[in-house]
């Protein structure tokens, strides 16, 4: 028979768990939790390292939930107090290193592969009244005081708003010694006795420290401030909260903010060779990557132990990497109707692995209803993304928004609005996009130095390897707007493919004898029709179908108040009486290179016959019923989850 055991911070983990003599700590409660148990986590702050050594079942999850009505806070944090003043507005404060019961994330030098300008930042944080301070390089630095730019490395500065505008004058410096750790901090204006000041004390707040830990459910918690270390796809990936290479997780309803690097991982463990790259410098991290992913198949890397995660219904926001981060973990799993913003906005280091979310073979993997913005870059799937669905998303004010690299499809993207400058980067093959609404410019590149795996359908078996070689995609519905004029928008950088199979092959034919060096010379077919060009966006000039209005100004405005999001769309008569395509998984056909169907994880048709809202999509873009002149849609709808 199930149990219910209680946790509150009045309480005792020498009780009983009852609901009248709860325990003090989650951990404590996990400790105790068999497959089917519920424990209720009272209202209240949890300093602590939920470890739970074991899991549920399919049918019996052991579930983690906050009080209904209660906010239950889970901290990788401490309280410091006792700051001294040392000059104007520095103050310093000395705590005992046996308070990092985990390493010294203040000793912790941030480092991994694709960390290309650490900027000497380290693992630890300080927080005042929960405000994330910026690390100084030296206590010169924290003494200025002065304000830095916090997007200096990035083009498109206007699109990414800062946490907070005059955040980056308020630093701190740690100096590590034997026994203590000492922080310097600058408060300006603020009195460090009057507000309340935290560090950084643990790399986790919910992570197993053990693998196969399956069928945990978190649900209602905010969770935060955790010390999380660089998760690149050739290292162990952790994260604030996380399965650690398990099956069947659930994080739902839950803030998830501050990590150092990434909130949510769905990663690969330590398997060998971790960060070799950087370590020896004696092979690609490339080449380091490939063998990844066979480790983790010999290790059992398949849908029966990992995977099949759901991460639903959450805020998670301000963090240094990433959102959702996963290699190899996040297959056949769910992220939905989750908002995730301000990911790597603070700019205090950079890499290769920055994104809201960033994947890695997302077999499967669905990504739908969500709204991401304000971010270095939106999403990113990489490597292996085959069976990939991105449905129904919203995304604004990114510097980019969606990135697709060395993936060999199918990969679906269907009915999203992208919002920002630059829309969309596409470096694989194989993906379609149906009946998207792109506001910026977007780009597509071949790539012929990296091959990267395929597998067999709704499989992690690997089925071979190959090059990106472009194309093989399908544009079907979209509308195309130039919002800066700066950069090509559009399809036109696919002329000169073919546009059908049988065109392609005949090409081949005509060029043999030879191998290898004729599929790098023929451009690959590409399915593009239908689909609506403005303000000066391109089209492919072998499209049959098409609306170019280049002298119309197709107005796209994303704007929030309060927990809503609302966008405006000045409409052209013609577009508002275009008529679209009706696109099923039997029209977009096979993908070249793994020979796969566009489908569901299951093998069923994939259903395309709804627009953003979930109404019957009748023309072009992501919503139905466009209107000649001024349109203005609800395109999401936040709750009190949202609150910031």
């Amino acid at each position: 028979m199930s149990s219910i055991y209680y946790v509150a911070p009045m309480g005792n983990d020498t009780d009983s768990g009852s609901v009248d003599d709860p325990f003090r700590t989650i951990n404590h409660a996990a400790e105790q939790a068999q497959a089917g148990d519920l424990i209720l986590v009272h209202g209240g702050t949890y300093r602590e390292w939920v470890n739970p050594s074991r899991g549920g079942t399919a049918t019996a999850p052991i579930t983690f939930k906050a009080v209904p009505g209660e906010k239950a806070t889970i901290k990788g944090s401490a309280v410091v107090t006792d700051w001294q003043n040392v000059t104007d507005n520095v103050y310093r404060v000395k705590v005992a290193n046996d308070l990092f019961t985990d390493g010294n994330p203040f000793a912790t030098r941030l480092f991994g592969d694709w960390l290309e300008k650490d900027n000497g930042r380290h693992a630890g944080q300080l927080f005042c009244n929960g405000q994330a301070f910026y690390e100084a390089a030296d206590y010169e630095e924290v003494v200025a005081g002065e304000e830095r730019s916090t997007v200096e490395d990035y083009t498109t500065k206007t699109e990414l708003a800062e946490p907070n505008p005059a955040a980056s004058k308020f630093k701190w410096f740690a100096e590590v010694g034997q026994e203590t750790t000492t922080i310097y901090a600058n408060f300006h204006d603020l009195l460090p006795a009057e507000c309340l000041t935290e560090i950084t004390v643990r790399p986790c707040c919910f992570f197993p420290k053990k693998t196969g830990v399956n069928y945990i459910t978190v649900d209602g918690f905010e969770i935060c401030q955790a010390a999380t270390p660089w998760a690149p796809p050739t290292a162990e990936q952790s994260g604030m909260v996380g399965p650690h290479w398990a099956k069947g997780w659930q994080i739902i309803n839950c803030d998830l903010h501050d990590a150092k690097c990434s909130a949510i991982s769905l990663g690969c463990p330590k398997l060998t060779n971790d960060n070799r790259f950087s370590r020896i410098h004696d092979k690609p991290g490339y080449q380091y990557q490939l063998e990844r992913v066979f480790n983790a198949e010999r290790a059992g890397w398949n849908k029966d132990k990992v995977g099949h995660h759901l991460v639903a219904n959450n805020t998670i926001h301000d963090c240094g990497q990433c959102g959702v981060v996963g290699h190899l973990g996040g297959i056949f799993s769910r992220i939905e109707h989750n908002h995730v913003y301000r990911i790597g906005a603070m700019f205090e280091f950079g890499g290769w692995e920055i994104a809201g979310i960033k994947l890695h073979a997302a077999i499967d993997t669905v990504l739908v209803g969500n709204q991401i913005d304000h971010c270095a870059l939106g999403t990113w799937f990489d490597w292996q993304c085959q069976g990939t669905r991105i449905s129904r998303n919203l995304y604004h004010h990114n510097v980019r928004d969606l990135l697709i690299e060395m993936c060999h499809g199918p990969v679906l993207v269907d009915h999203n609005i992208f919002a920002s400058r630059h829309t969309v980067d596409e470096f694989s093959q194989g993906v379609a996009f149906v009946n998207n609404l792109f506001a910026g410019t977007n780009t597509a590149e071949t790539v012929l130095n990296r091959a990267t795996p395929y597998h067999l359908p709704h499989s992690t078996a690997i089925m071979g390897y190959a090059m990106n070689y472009g194309g093989d995609d399908r544009f079907l519905n979209n509308i195309f707007v130039n919002s800066t004029q700066e950069q090509p928008a559009g399809t036109s950088y696919y002329n000169g493919s073919t546009t059908s199979l049988a065109e392609y092959i005949d090409k081949v034919k005509t060029m043999l004898p030879g191998d290898v060096e004729l599929f790098e010379t023929v451009r690959q077919p590409v399915m593009i029709n239908r689909n609506a060009y403005l303000n000066g966006a391109q089209s492919f000039n072998q499209e049959q179908e098409r609306l170019m209005l280049a002298d119309d100004n197709l107005e796209v405005k994303v704007e929030q108040e309060g927990n809503n999001t609302y966008l405006t769309l000045n409409v052209p008569t013609e577009l508002a009486e275009l008529a679209g395509e009706q696109v099923t998984g039997e029209l977009l056909g096979k993908v070249r290179i793994v020979d796969a169907a566009f489908e569901n994880p299951d093998g069923s048709p994939v259903d395309l016959s709804s627009d953003y809202f979930g109404q019957p999509s009748t023309g072009v873009g992501p919503i139905a019923g466009l209107r000649s002149g001024q349109n203005r849609f609800l395109v999401w709808k936040g709750g009190d989850e949202d609150d910031e």
